[in-house]
């Protein structure tokens, strides 16, 4: 009876193991990650790669620090969209000190779970413009365009408990507010100077927005943070999306382009015009990062092409070159989270890139460019490539025989109906269908 009483005991303490230890080792993890600069397609690619990174590791949240000065109506939609879909916690930290969450931040922020700014930042001024006219002033949005973002960001306000006054103000006073002013006007809910004092205040806090169907209360008790770092292609694009330097790029292009015209047969100007342009397209923020990458490396095959027909002594080719491996890039790689595939299969996928785009550039370069030459040259059985050739008569040409021409057998016939015997040399003075019409080498062709 003990023997079978303790045997029980056993079993119960093991089937108690087995269901306690996984939740032991599974380990709590908050994701930290930077997003600054213009709201364009590529933020949106990048919030979706890092949420999508802490849904797939079952983090407690992730914290975006954010630094912008606003940007793309359609992009900011998408990317509020996202943050409301995500599986986990998305806490909108406005950091480091000097930074400002301004325009289509604003909304970003307020449609978030939690909101938290470091001091020195600031929030707000979120009236929408249609962009800039050309002496730099701004281009007001009409009452229409401005009601409806007036609506929609009292809409995230009222969804998420924040105050709604303060939000319409952002647009129509193009208000601006101090963490400091921010909190005591319910707009944030935590001030902190680091992700640490984030955790620490955030601790315990319930979200303001239901996350996959329910409000859930943040546990960042023993914590494990893990930074991701923005990748190269990150800070490129993060640059030359800024507006200024997107169309100084379109104004140097354009310019680089119109010297080309005045200046045929040098191919540097136009080449250098056409890769600004292409790099001030993708700096307005139109493409994301897979549409980015699919022009850059359309832009690297057309350079090839133009190699071929307009030999430039590799200008183009260099060009095609550098165009396909940035645009392979930008469509598969990344950094610390890769876009399309892990880092493992991306470091053996970025040589392979590299070796197609060399081979590519190896075969527009001399391959076509030789198949080219070809078609300019004149056909080697032509009737204008045949006269004036010189062969020897191997068959009596009474009037008809042959003759050897290059190595070749021809039918020929005596442009005089003289016999030419074997042996002598004639040339050949014109063409019916595949027999030469020849006279002896020293005779003239137009005289018996």
């Amino acid at each position: 009876m003990v023997t079978k009483m303790r045997g029980k005991f056993i079993l119960g303490i093991l089937i108690l193991s087995f269901l306690i230890l996984p939740v032991l080792g599974q380990e709590k993890v908050v994701y930290v990650a930077q997003i600054k600069g213009q709201i364009t397609s590529y933020t949106y690619d990048q919030f979706n790669r890092y949420i999508s990174l802490a849904e797939e590791n079952k983090a407690e949240a992730i914290i975006i620090e954010f630094d912008t000065p606003g940007g793309r109506g359609d992009a900011m939609m998408n990317i509020i969209q996202r943050i409301q879909q995500a599986k986990v916690p998305v806490i909108i930290y406005v950091y480091p000190p000097g930074a400002t969450a301004a325009s289509a931040g604003t909304y970003i922020a307020l449609g978030s779970h939690l909101i938290a700014m470091a001091p020195g930042t600031s929030i707000g001024a979120c009236r929408p413009i249609l962009g800039y006219a050309q002496n730099g002033s701004i281009i007001q949005a009409p009452p229409k365009i401005v009601n409806h973002y007036v609506a929609y960001i009292k809409s995230l306000a009222q969804e998420s408990g924040r105050n709604a006054t303060i939000a319409e103000e952002f647009i129509t006073k193009d208000l601006s507010l101090t963490p400091e002013e921010a909190l005591k006007y319910g707009v944030i809910e935590i001030i902190a100077r680091d992700v640490n004092e984030l955790l620490q205040k955030a601790n315990g806090m319930q979200t303001k927005l239901p996350v996959n169907g329910k409000y859930v209360t943040l546990n960042f008790t023993n914590v494990k943070v893990i930074y991701l770092e923005p990748s190269l292609k990150d800070r490129v694009i993060t640059y030359i999306t800024d507006p200024s330097i997107a169309y100084l790029l379109l104004s140097l292009g354009i310019w680089a382009l119109i010297l080309g015209f005045l200046t045929p047969g040098w191919h540097v100007p136009e080449t250098v015009g056409a890769i600004m342009i292409v790099l001030a397209i993708i700096g307005f923020g139109y493409f994301g990062y897979n549409a980015a990458g699919l022009l850059l490396i359309v832009v690297g095959m057309l350079f090839f092409v133009a190699e071929a027909l307009t030999p430039t002594f590799g200008l183009f080719t260099v060009a095609g070159l550098i165009s396909f491996i940035l645009g392979g890039i930008l469509l598969f790689g990344g950094g610390e989270v890769e876009y399309l595939v892990n880092r493992e299969v991306f470091s053996q996928l970025r040589i392979i890139i590299i070796t197609i785009g060399v081979l590519l550039a190896l075969f527009f370069a001399f391959g076509m460019a030789a198949v080219i030459k070809a078609h300019r040259r004149k056909a080697g059985t032509g009737k204008e490539e045949m006269i004036g050739l010189t062969g020897v008569v191997v068959e009596d040409l009474n009037p008809e025989g042959m003759i050897k021409i290059r190595g070749e057998l021809w039918r020929a016939k005596s442009k005089f109906g003289k016999p030419i015997e074997k042996g002598e040399r004639v040339r050949v003075v014109d063409m019916e269908g595949l027999t030469l019409i020849v006279v002896r080498e020293k005779e003239e062709g137009g005289k018996e």
